[in-house]
């Protein structure tokens, strides 16, 4: 331990920014409890750390660069078609985190589903909320090999932490909840850059009507874009669009009865959040985490194609937490009927199972 302080180094997986937002709560709470935190960076989430937390050191690390086809992207089918390919990723990876291990002298790796990022003189934290790796269903046959062999990556670490609750469904439902792991698993509850401060903004008055928070790769972006505002100018009532360009410079401007930003600072879009009776959105599970940290009533339409998305809404649609809308039915009708549904509300959000985890793996340490 330098200087007394517990040193680690967080590696979230280059899959989306979805992973390097929500190690935010995560390396707040490591700096909270005295810790020496670092970051492994990749050039896509580079700037997000710099921005978020500018005082931190930043380590180079290696990518896995996957490549998003147009129409959604699986990840269970991309393991199997890039198996050889992975596997290498996965051996350098494995040397890196040792070598900076060697050099820096960390006490704690912390991976975001990272599959090889940790070493034999550090104790090791694996990050997923994918226990199970989600198939479509006509390779549905394929999941139980995927959970053995993501239970194998596993069993190179000490411990599993898995960003939902214990009890089930969840948030992430048959993805986080699996009957058996070869390390031991804390489940840590949801993760959001979104803090205790924004979920106080939950008893805000809701004078807005939906809020449509447009996000996710080209060209799905545009298509779901150009989709929700052809439906939107049709339900009566103020509605907002949050369009999900932060490369371009801000503006805002108003057609009929939709509100348009090109992107909103967090604050500003968690109080845009916390005035909607109801948002719509991509179902990814980082949005899940934010928009329960923020007591959103929503309605998800996942990417088409991107299956874990299709599972998370299913199962939060099943639960009565939330209404799924598959794209293709996404129309005037379809969203009228989501409206009405009532009561409609992911689960509370619970900070203190993140704290108690920390204080755990700080005392198993020594510190």
């Amino acid at each position: 331990m330098a200087g007394g302080k517990v040193k680690i180094l967080v590696a979230p997986l280059d899959w989306g920014l979805g992973h390097a937002t929500r190690c935010v709560p995560v390396i707040r709470e490591f700096l909270a409890h005295g810790a020496e935190v670092e970051i492994a960076v990749v050039k896509a989430n580079a700037s997000f750390f710099r921005e978020t937390f500018p005082k931190l050191r930043q380590r180079i690390a290696p990518g896995y660069n996957v490549e998003y086809p147009d129409h959604g992207y699986n990840m269970g089918l991309w393991l199997l078609k890039n198996g050889a390919r992975l596997n290498a990723i996965m051996r350098y990876e494995h040397r890196y985190a040792e070598e900076m291990v060697a050099r820096h002298h960390y006490d704690i790796l912390f991976s975001d589903n990272r599959f090889a990022f940790y070493s034999k003189k550090a104790h090791n934290v694996y990050m997923t909320h994918q226990r199970r790796i989600a198939f479509p269903p006509v390779f549905s046959s394929f999941e139980g090999v995927g959970v053995r062999w993501h239970d194998a990556r596993i069993a190179h670490f000490d411990e599993v932490w898995v960003p939902d609750v214990r009890e089930f469904p969840g948030y992430a439902g048959t993805l986080s909840h699996v009957d058996s792991c070869s390390r031991p698993v804390r489940f840590v509850g949801p993760l959001s850059r979104f803090g205790e401060s924004h979920a106080a903004l939950k008893g805000t008055e809701k004078d807005l009507d939906v809020v449509a928070v447009i996000s996710g790769v080209e060209p799905s972006r545009t298509r779901f874009e150009d989709r929700l505002r052809r439906v939107l100018q049709k339900i009566p009532g103020r509605h907002v669009m949050i369009l999900g360009q932060p490369s371009v410079p801000y503006s805002s401007w108003t057609e009929g009865n939709i509100e348009f930003h090109t992107h909103l600072p967090t604050d500003r879009f968690a109080e845009m959040i916390a005035r909607s009776k109801r948002v719509v959105s991509r179902g990814g599970y980082s949005t899940v985490m934010d928009m329960a940290v923020l007591g959103a009533s929503c309605i998800f339409v996942p990417i088409p194609g991107q299956y874990e998305q299709v599972v998370l809404a299913k199962n939060l649609s099943a639960a009565g937490y939330a209404v799924e809308i598959p794209e293709d039915k996404l129309g005037e009708e379809s969203l009228r009927k989501a409206l009405s549904a009532e009561g409609r509300v992911l689960p509370p959000f619970r900070q203190e199972l993140l704290r108690g985890t920390v204080d755990d793996l700080f005392q198993n340490i020594g510190k």
